[in-house]
């Protein structure tokens, strides 16, 4: 059943809310990262990975390290929008899901599993072969 705040708008239900603020708890106290895929474009399909690191991290410069080792197919560009905010752009190629994921297994190493992945607006799931890289 749907609930409404005193507001009007509508209220999350316990777990949801207790999810959220697990993760904001974790961005928090903890060094990991969060990592958003949104697909921006889809003719031609472009994907963007928002990386936001935590504030226990006293320097953020290991994102820029990680992303400059890649060795993708994939064209891609790492943007900077503030001292703990990445925008990373995975262009349009015969890959670019397998790259894209690429990029979030390599943090996920770097950080010993300890990352939040969202899904955002991204439509594939993580697995090796896409059907999407081969045969669109």
């Amino acid at each position: 059943m749907v609930e409404f705040n005193p507001d009007g708008s509508i209220r999350l239900p316990g777990s949801v809310a207790a999810n959220i603020a697990r993760k904001e708890l974790k961005l928090k106290k903890e060094k990991c990262i969060l990592i958003k895929k949104d697909l921006v474009d889809f003719r031609p399909k472009k994907c963007i990975l928002h990386v936001k690191v935590s504030e226990a991290f006293s320097d953020a410069s290991f994102v820029s390290e990680i992303f400059h080792s890649l060795q993708l197919d994939t064209p891609v560009k790492l943007v900077r929008i503030s001292e703990r905010e990445f925008d990373i752009e995975v262009g349009t190629d015969f890959k670019r899901c397998s790259d894209c994921n690429h990029i979030s297994r390599r943090f996920r190493e770097y950080l010993e599993g300890n990352m939040i992945e969202e899904k955002g607006s991204c439509t594939q799931k993580e697995r090796d072969f896409y059907y999407e890289d081969y045969f669109e």
